[in-house]
C-alpha cells in the first residue's frame, strides 16, 4: 500500500466513523450497555483493519462499516419497541442494597465486590453504607443511590418544613412501560389491575396504551407520563 492510499484511507476512516457515531446517537458513548460495548469494539476493529489492510478495498470497507452501523440502529429500534429485547441486549437493573442491607447474591451476580461498591458509593457522595436505603446497579454500569431519609441533602423546599408523606412502599415502582402494564410489579405491591384502571381514569387516561411510563410512588400515589401523541 502506497502512502497516498494510506492517507486517503485514514481520512475516509475518520470521516466515516465520525458520521456513523453522529447517526447512531449519543447512547453509544454516554450509556454504554453490553450491546453498545460490542458494537463500538466491532466498528473500531473494522475501521482499523480497513485502514491497514491492502486486500480490503475502500468500497468494501465503507460497505462493512455502514452495514454494521445499520445493524446497530436496527437493534436500537427493537430495544425501543420491545421490553423483552431490552432484557436480552441490556439486561435488568440489579438492587445491590435493599432497605439498608447488602444483597449478597445480587452482588455476586453483578460481579461486584465490596471495595468496588464502596468506591461507587463515594462517587455519589456517600461515604458510609449505613447511610444507604437503596442502591441499584444500572445496566450502563452506573450506581443509583437513595439515601436514608435522615441522611438526604436538604433542599430549598425543605426550608418550608412541609409535612412528610406517608411511606407505604420502600421505593417507587414502575407499573406501566411503553403502554404495557407490568402485572408482576402490581402483584408485588398487592395492587390489582382494577386499582390501576381507576387511578388512570382519575388522571384522565382512557387506556394504559396511552401511557409512556407510570410508577407507584412511595406514598401510594400514581405518577403518570402520557405519550406525546395522546396529549392535546
Amino acid at each position: 500500500m502506497d502512502i497516498p492510499e494510506l492517507v486517503l484511507r485514514i481520512f475516509l476512516g475518520f470521516i466515516i466513523l465520525f458520521t456513523l457515531t453522529r447517526i447512531m446517537g449519543r447512547k453509544e458513548i454516554s450509556q454504554m450497555t453490553f450491546f453498545n460495548f460490542v458494537s463500538a469494539i466491532a466498528i473500531g476493529s473494522l475501521a482499523a483493519n480497513w485502514i491497514t489492510t491492502k486486500d480490503l478495498s475502500i468500497l468494501n470497507g465503507i460497505i462493512a462499516l455502514s452495514g454494521w452501523a445499520l445493524f446497530t440502529l436496527f437493534m436500537s429500534y427493537i430495544d425501543i419497541k420491545s421490553k423483552k429485547a431490552r432484557k436480552i441486549t441490556t439486561g435488568d437493573p440489579l438492587i445491590v442494597i435493599k432497605d439498608g442491607k447488602i444483597m449478597d447474591k445480587t452482588l455476586r451476580k453483578s460481579r461486584l465486590d465490596l471495595d468496588t461498591l464502596s468506591a461507587m458509593l463515594r462517587q455519589e457522595n456517600v461515604f458510609s453504607m449505613a447511610d444507604v436505603d437503596y442502591a441499584i446497579f444500572e445496566t450502563n454500569g452506573m450506581l443509583s443511590v437513595l439515601k436514608k431519609e435522615g441522611k438526604q441533602t436538604m433542599t430549598k423546599s425543605d426550608m418550608n418544613i412541609p409535612p412528610s408523606l406517608t411511606k407505604i412502599y420502600p421505593i417507587s415502582t414502575e407499573v406501566i412501560a411503553d403502554g404495557r402494564v407490568l402485572t408482576n410489579n402490581l402483584t408485588k405491591l398487592n395492587l390489582s389491575k382494577n386499582w390501576l384502571d381507576q387511578q388512570l381514569k382519575q388522571a384522565g387516561v382512557i387506556t394504559p396504551s396511552d401511557v409512556m411510563y407510570a410508577e407507584v410512588q412511595q406514598d401510594g400515589s400514581l405518577y403518570v407520563d402520557q405519550k406525546e401523541e395522546t396529549l392535546h
